[in-house]
């Protein structure tokens, strides 16, 4: 950061009085600029016994696999955030349920919410972000093209879960993930 978005001054970064970490800090108006993490948000879209992922259509890994998240926007819930993204890359409307798993990724400072969900209906398609949308079950995941470690442990604890018939909320931290 270079200038601050209050006044177009200059800033600096430097421990503001009483706090303990770094911050850019203006040098004309004083305004102190937090950075804080991105919330990642998306949701385990349920159709019977298989799941709906999405194949990335753009970067970071074009082309693998994932379930259906991005950024959360200002001004949503994070329910709402993963019912638009939901609709956003495979065009699908769903029933989002509980909260399934919570994953602090400090290293790329984000946080990854995943959402268990039902598809309204089996109508679904690519969106622009997505070069293909299908329906899988355990057994179907191309598990070696999955494009982020956090879908990977996600859809893991997901199955573990469906299988011993009992459903768990995960929080999970995961500082060296890719």
């Amino acid at each position: 950061m270079n200038y601050c978005s209050e006044c177009g001054a200059p800033v600096t970064l430097c421990v503001p009085e009483g706090d303990t970490k770094s911050r850019y800090v203006c040098v004309q108006c004083g305004v102190v600029h937090y950075q804080n993490p991105r919330m990642i948000v998306g949701a385990i879209p349920e159709w019977g016994e298989r799941i709906l992922l999405c194949r990335r259509a753009i970067d970071p890994r074009y082309g693998k696999w994932t379930l259906p998240a991005g950024f959360m926007e200002k001004g949503e819930t994070t329910s709402e955030a993963a019912a638009r993204e939901t609709l956003e890359e495979a065009c699908a409307h769903i029933e989002v349920t509980e909260m399934f798993s919570l994953i602090d990724v400090p290293r790329i400072d984000q946080v990854h919410i995943f959402y268990r969900a039902r598809l309204l209906e089996a109508d679904f398609k690519p969106g622009e972000e997505s070069l293909e949308t299908a329906l899988f079950r355990e057994e179907e995941i191309p598990w070696e093209e999955i494009a982020f470690h956090t879908t990977q442990i996600t859809l893991r604890h997901y199955f573990d879960d469906r299988r011993n018939g009992h459903w768990g909320f995960h929080v999970l931290a995961h500082g060296a993930m890719r």
